[in-house]
C-alpha cells in the first residue's frame, strides 16, 4: 500500500511535468552588468546624479497582483553598477500620490510586503536554487536575507517574533547602506553593498540570477521585474532574470566582534530577597576563507539579547516545537537544515545551549565553517557546552558535517549530513549519532521529486533506527499538488534533532488552486484546496488522520475569509493527559468547522480571527484565536494576541488561555523599544521581556534587557527579575 500511494503520486506529478515542458515558457530577461571607475555618493538623490543618468535603467515591471500580466501602474527606473569593493542599486519609485506612501515599521529585517517596498535578489552562483535578498522602504529601513532551496521551508517573517527553519534566513545580516528620499515625484533609494559581505565565486565575465519587486500599498500591487507564475515571489530564482559579464575579485573579510556584559538578578519570591550580579565577556569572529566560504568562531556565547519564547499550551499527545531565534545559529541555517522542517529535523540547533525544560546551558565556544566552494554547499559545526550539575546536564561537544551539491541546470540536488553528540565528563561515554542523504531531483520549472533517508545511533538501541520520506509537488500557475510518505522507526533517536511524535508512518497529500476571477463578480481571488495527512503506529493502527477541505475568499480591499472543514481521527492505544484531564483509550471520530477573518494588513489596524468548533477527543472544543495589530504612523505598533481553547471532555473541562502583548517603537531603522508581555493561565505564569537596542549592525550594539517571570499561584510563589545590558562592536579589520 505504502509503495502503491508513493508511485501513484510520482507518476501523476511526472505527467504534470513533463505536459508542462510542451508548453513555451517567457524568456527570462537579462542585463548587462557596468562596471563604473568612481563611488556614487549614496545619500538617496538619484535623479539628478551625474553617474546615475549615464546608465540606461530598467522600466519594465508586471504585475501580479492585482491586474495579473499587466504592466505596473507607476514608473520604476532601476539602475546598477559596480566597482571592485562595491555594489550599487538605485531605484527610482514614481508615485502620483506621494503622500499616501505606506510605511508600517522601521525595525531592520521587518516585512515588507505591507509597505511601500523596493527589493532585489542575487542568485551570486547561478544555481537557480540560493541568494541574498536586499529591500528596503521610503524610511530607509534595511532588509536582508540568506535564500536557501528558493525560500522553501518553515520561516517566521519577523526578527522579533520569531526564527528561522531553513528556506528564507531573514537572520542573515550583511554590513551594507541604503539612503532614501521622498520627494513630489515619489521616492527613491540607493544600496551599497559590499562585495565582502556577498559570497561568489571570482573571475571574468561571470552571469548571476537577479531579479527585482516593488510594492504599492496603497494598490496592494506587486510587481517582479522577472516575471512569475500565480503562487510564487521572488524566492523563486530559477524564475530569475540574468546579469551578465560580471568580472570580480577576491575580497578581503574580517570582523571581530567582542562584547561585554552585566547583569543583575532578584529572586522577590525568597526571605530574604535573593540578589547576584554577574559580569562577563566574549567575542565572535567572522573571517572569509575564499569569497563562498567563511569561518566563524565564538567564544563564551551569550544570547541575552534575543527575545524570550512565545508560550504555548500542550493540548495534544505530541511535541511542542519552539523556533531558534538566536542570530549565531540561524545564520546558514539553511545549509544545515535536512528533514521535515517542524516535524523530523535531523538537526535542531536548540538542542545546543537550552536544555529539555528550556534551562540555559552554557556555551563555551564553537566554531562554524560555511558557505560553497564551486556549486556544493559546505557546512561545519562544532561547538562545546558547560556542565549544569544541579539539572543533571553533562559537559557536552556536538559537531554537524554538512554538504550538499546543486545540479543549476535541473533545479536538484544531492547532500549528506551528520550530527553527532558526546558527552566530555570523565566516567560518561554516553554519544549519539546521525547520518543521513537527502536530495532533490528537479522536473522541468513545475515539479520535483524530494526526501531523505536517516539512520541513528545511540547505546542501547540495535534495530529500527531509521527514519526516511519520500515527497512529490507539483507547483505552477496557481496550482499546487503534494503527495509524500514518512516513516520514523521506533528506535530513530536524533538526540540533536527534533521530533514531533515518534514511531510513526505517515502518508499525506495536498490539492490546492489559487484563481484569480478577473473581475468577475466582487471577488478577486479564491483558493480551493482539500489536503490530509494519516500516522500509523508499526503495527498498522491508526494513530492520527485529519482531513481539511476549505476554500479562501479574497476580496479586492484584501480582506479575507476562510470557510472550512475538517475531519479527525484520534487513536489512544495509551492513556494521557490534558492539562491534569486524563484521556482514555479509544478510537475518537470528530468533526471540526473552521473559520478565519482577516482583515487588510495595509491598513493602520489589522485584525486576524481563526475560530475552530467541534468534537475533541470524546468531548467538544472552542478554540479561538484572534490577533489585533494597531499602527500608529511609521514608529509605534501595538499587537494583541489572544489564544482561548476551551475543552469539556468525558473527564474534566479545560480552560486555556493565553494572551500576549507586543508593543515596539522604532526612533529610527537602527533604535528600537520593544515589549513582550504574556500570561498563561494554565501554568499561573506571567512573564515581560522589554528590550531597548541601539545598533551599530544588525546584531552588534547596545541592548539593554528586563526580564521579570512571575507566578500568580500565590501558594507557589515564583519572582524573578533579571536586568542586562550588554554592548558589542563589530571591528572590520580587513
Amino acid at each position: 500500500m505504502r509503495i502503491s500511494f508513493t508511485l501513484l503520486a510520482s507518476i501523476l506529478l511526472l505527467t504534470f511535468s513533463l505536459q508542462a515542458q510542451n508548453s513555451p515558457q517567457a524568456q527570462r530577461p537579462s542585463i548587462s552588468s557596468v562596471a563604473i571607475e568612481s563611488d556614487p555618493e549614496v545619500d538617496g538623490e538619484v535623479i539628478n546624479d551625474i553617474i546615475w543618468k549615464e546608465i540606461a535603467p530598467i522600466t519594465s515591471l508586471t504585475q501580479v497582483t492585482p491586474n495579473y500580466g499587466m504592466p505596473m501602474s507607476e514608473q520604476t527606473h532601476i539602475r546598477l553598477a559596480y566597482t571592485n569593493k562595491t555594489l550599487y542599486v538605485a531605484v527610482v519609485c514614481f508615485d502620483r500620490t506621494p503622500e499616501a506612501l505606506v510605511v508600517s515599521d522601521s525595525r531592520r529585517d521587518a516585512n515588507l510586503n505591507d509597505d511601500d517596498s523596493f527589493l532585489f535578489i542575487f542568485d551570486t552562483y547561478n544555481d537557480q536554487q540560493n541568494g541574498f535578498l536586499f529591500g528596503t522602504n521610503p524610511d530607509g529601513m534595511q532588509y536582508d536575507a540568506q535564500i536557501d532551496n528558493e525560500g522553501e521551508g518553515n520561516f517566521s517573517n519577523n526578527r522579533q517574533q520569531g526564527g528561522v527553519v531553513g528556506g528564507t534566513n531573514i537572520n542573515w545580516d550583511a554590513s551594507w547602506e541604503v539612503k532614501t528620499q521622498r520627494g513630489d515625484y515619489g521616492w527613491s533609494a540607493e544600496f551599497a553593498i559590499p562585495l565582502k559581505s556577498l559570497r561568489f565565486t571570482p573571475g571574468e565575465n561571470k552571469t548571476w540570477g537577479i531579479n527585482f519587486q516593488r510594492n504599492i500599498a496603497k494598490n496592494s500591487e506587486v510587481a517582479y521585474w522577472a516575471s512569475l507564475p500565480l503562487g510564487f515571489d521572488i524566492k523563486r530564482l530559477s524564475m530569475a532574470g540574468k546579469m551578465n559579464g560580471m568580472s570580480l575579485k577576491n575580497p578581503k573579510n574580517l570582523k571581530v566582534l567582542p562584547y561585554i556584559i552585566g547583569q543583575v538578578i532578584r529572586d522577590k519570591a525568597t526571605s530574604p530577597i535573593t540578589k547576584s550580579t554577574r559580569g562577563d565577556v566574549g567575542a565572535d569572529i567572522k573571517y572569509s576563507l575564499t569569497p563562498g566560504l567563511t569561518l566563524d568562531l565564538t567564544y563564551n556565547t551569550d544570547f541575552a539579547q534575543v527575545e524570550v519564547d512565545e508560550q504555548q499550551v500542550n493540548l495534544d499527545r505530541f511535541n511542542l516545537f519552539f523556533p531558534e531565534k538566536r542570530a549565531f545559529f540561524l545564520e546558514n541555517a539553511g545549509q544545515f537544515g535536512v528533514g521535515s522542517p517542524g516535524e523530523v529535523d535531523l538537526f535542531f540547533s536548540r538542542r545546543i545551549g537550552i536544555g529539555e525544560d528550556g534551562e540555559l546551558v552554557p556555551i563555551i565556544g564553537g566554531g562554524r565553517v560555511s558557505g560553497k566552494i564551486g556549486q556544493t554547499n559546505v557546512g561545519l559545526l562544532n561547538m562545546v557546552t558547560e556542565a549544569v550539575p544541579e539539572d543533571a546536564i553533562s559537559r557536552n561537544n556536538f559537531s554537524v558535517a554538512r554538504v550538499n551539491h546543486d545540479f543549476s541546470t535541473s533545479r536538484s540536488s544531492l547532500g549528506a549530513i551528520f550530527v553527532g553528540k558526546n558527552a566530555l565528563d570523565d566516567g560518561n561515554d554516553h554519544y549519539n549519532q546521525v547520518f543521513a542523504l537527502d536530495g532533490k531531483l528537479g522536473l522541468g520549472k513545475k515539479a520535483d521529486l524530494s526526501g531523505f533517508l536517516s539512520k541513528s545511533n545511540s547505546p542501547g538501541i540495535a534495530e529500527n533506527d531509521h527514519a526516511f520520506q519520500l515527497k512529490a509537488n507539483y507547483n505552477w500557475d496557481g496550482w499546487r499538488l503534494s503527495a509524500g510518505y514518512t516513516e520514523v522507526g521506533e528506535g530513530f533517536n536524533p538526540e540533536v534533532g527534533f521530533l514531533m511524535r515518534t514511531a510513526f508512518k505517515k502518508k499525506d497529500f495536498l490539492i490546492f488552486n489559487q484563481w484569480r476571477t478577473g473581475k468577475q463578480g466582487p471577488l478577486f481571488e479564491l483558493r480551493p484546496h482539500v489536503s490530509c495527512f494519516s500516522y500509523h503506529d508499526f503495527d498498522n493502527r491508526l494513530i492520527s488522520r485529519f482531513l481539511h477541505v476549505d476554500n479562501h475568499w479574497v476580496w479586492p480591499s484584501g480582506f479575507e475569509i476562510h470557510t472550512g472543514v475538517n475531519f479527525r481521527t484520534e487513536g489512544v492505544f495509551t492513556p494521557f493527559s490534558l492539562s491534569g484531564v486524563s484521556v482514555p483509550e479509544g478510537e475518537y471520530n470528530h468533526q471540526e468547522l473552521q473559520f478565519v477573518l482577516q482583515t487588510n494588513a495595509n491598513e493602520a489596524v489589522y485584525f486576524y480571527n481563526r475560530s475552530v468548533i467541534g468534537g475533541y477527543y470524546g468531548g467538544d472544543r472552542i478554540q479561538l484565536r484572534n490577533s489585533l495589530n494597531i499602527r500608529v504612523g511609521d514608529k509605534f505598533i501595538a499587537a494583541l494576541n489572544m489564544d482561548y481553547n476551551k475543552l469539556k471532555l468525558p473527564n474534566g473541562d479545560i480552560n486555556a488561555i493565553i494572551s500576549s502583548t507586543r508593543l515596539t517603537y522604532s526612533f529610527n531603522p537602527k533604535m528600537f523599544l520593544q515589549s513582550l508581555i504574556q500570561y498563561n493561565n494554565v501554568t499561573n505564569i506571567t512573564s515581560v521581556n522589554a528590550r531597548f537596542g541601539l545598533l551599530q549592525t544588525a546584531n552588534a550594539g547596545l541592548f539593554v534587557v528586563l526580564n521579570i517571570v512571575r507566578d500568580t499561584d500565590f501558594d507557589d510563589p515564583l519572582n524573578n527579575q533579571v536586568f542586562s545590558v550588554k554592548y558589542s562592536y563589530q571591528f572590520d579589520l580587513l
